[in-house]
């Protein structure tokens, strides 16, 4: 699927990746940005959990409690869980292990 022209305008050469993302995922793109206490910008957690293919709120949900700064923490630190799959996939009839 192409691009549509919003999303050509806000993404610019990402454009491509990001539409093939969202509808991978089922999500459109979160804004990518926000402010830091010193009003620089830094990757908006949403979008980071949403880049990861997490579900919405996995880390980002309010009741967990976390600060900005240990959501980007934690997801930083998180695994891919669709890569961690595929990678299994792949390793494990080389192991002759079967799963399921």
């Amino acid at each position: 699927m192409e691009p549509d022209w919003g999303t050509l305008q806000r993404w610019g050469r990402y454009a491509e990746a990001v539409t093939r993302w969202a509808q991978i995922t089922g999500r459109t793109a979160p804004t990518p940005t926000g402010l830091s206490e010193a009003t620089e910008p830094r990757p908006a957690p949403v979008f980071v959990e949403w880049l990861m293919g997490l579900p919405e709120g996995w880390v980002t949900d309010p009741r967990h409690e976390l600060t900005v700064r240990q959501q980007l923490t934690a997801l930083g630190n998180g695994v891919l869980p669709m890569q961690a799959v595929h990678a299994l996939q792949l390793l494990l009839p080389a192991l002759h292990w079967q799963v399921g």
